[in-house]
């Protein structure tokens, strides 16, 4: 299928980016090698301009926050926080700070917050007991997030991620769904933290076998085609195709978790009428085979990105984890 102008998530309207990375040598012991990345699903006031989203969870051994209340209600309130595993609480802070900032009647006048916040563990290369991540870094990565190009490979959450045996990281792809009134966008984003060298089914690693957790992937899936949660879910569980397509099993210690959104509407926080009214595409249609074809085609590219951008990075115990030659 067609990619967008960027080839990347930001190729989606409205749909914004921001990377915080922080790499530095502490000791011979100690390096910090770890960072944050926002994705915005808009560029209005998210709390007040919610948009539908669904999650897919394909293997749990995960430490994310704010899944529960989008699986209850389906809508997404906040930027999605991607970050290593022991600072899920700091990034959550500091979103929350910035959301607070913005909205002074949330926890006073009207209801409380649910932000999202996704992980991998990046210990391998990064000082994660420092916990070095601050909730000043995941404000800013909100304040800088931007449309058009995308940074990938070793930046932002990516930084300290390891893919298949070599350097991943943050991967981003897009593809345009036809349709006779108007195109539609799907854009992809993944945080690639998972695979052995073995297992790889698009290039040969000659990598040995390195001893570290399961490790994760999260994805995030954006459009602006006009489907509801239920169908946003469904959007989700095909980004599993586009993973399993890069050789994955899905190990027993992994956290494969995607999150999907539309901006196609959104939904106030308040109205003064009891009911709302969207148009959503049909599941019968062409398009929405297109769209699952789509986020399965953008999802497997995502993931050669982040390889294909990352670049040798050297972490804690002077521990080096080379580019892959694909």
């Amino acid at each position: 299928m067609n990619k967008g102008r960027w080839n990347a998530i930001t190729d989606v309207p409205n749909v914004h980016v921001g990377h915080v990375t922080l790499h530095k040598k502490i000791d011979e012991e100690d390096t910090i090698c770890t960072g944050v990345t926002a994705i915005l699903p808009h560029n209005q006031n998210l709390f007040e301009q919610k948009v539908p989203a669904a999650s897919f969870v394909l293997n749990g051994f995960g430490k994310t926050a704010g899944l529960i209340q989008i699986e209850e209600l389906g809508v997404l309130e906040s930027p999605i926080m991607l970050t290593n595993t022991f600072s899920v609480g700091a990034v959550l802070e500091g979103a929350l700070q910035h959301m607070l900032q913005e909205n002074p009647s949330i926890g006073d006048s009207t209801s409380s917050l649910n932000i999202v916040v996704g992980e991998c563990n990046d210990s391998h290369l990064n000082s994660m007991r420092l916990m070095a991540v601050r909730p000043e870094h995941a404000q800013n990565a909100i304040q800088h997030a931007e449309s058009g190009y995308v940074q990938q490979g070793a930046v932002g959450a990516g930084k300290g991620m390891i893919c298949y045996g070599v350097k991943g990281g943050i991967g981003s792809s897009s593809r345009i769904v036809e349709n006779e009134d108007q195109p539609y966008t799907v854009g992809v984003l993944s945080l690639t933290n998972f695979g052995n060298a073995h297992e790889c089914k698009f290039a040969n690693w000659q990598q040995e076998q390195i001893d570290k957790p399961d490790g994760s992937v999260i994805i995030v899936v954006a459009t602006n085609a006009p489907v509801d949660a239920r169908q946003l879910k469904r959007l989700a569980k095909r980004a599993s195709i586009g993973l399993g397509r890069t050789g994955t099993h899905i190990h027993n210690g992994s956290g494969d978790i995607i999150i999907s959104f539309s901006n196609a509407y959104t939904i106030p926080h308040t109205s003064n009428s009891m009911t709302e009214e969207y148009s959503i595409l049909r599941d019968d249609t062409d398009v929405m085979n297109n769209l699952f074809q789509a986020v399965i085609e953008a999802t497997e590219e995502s993931i050669y990105q982040s390889l294909l951008h990352a670049e040798t990075t050297t972490g804690r115990k002077n521990r080096m984890i080379s580019k892959g030659q694909l």
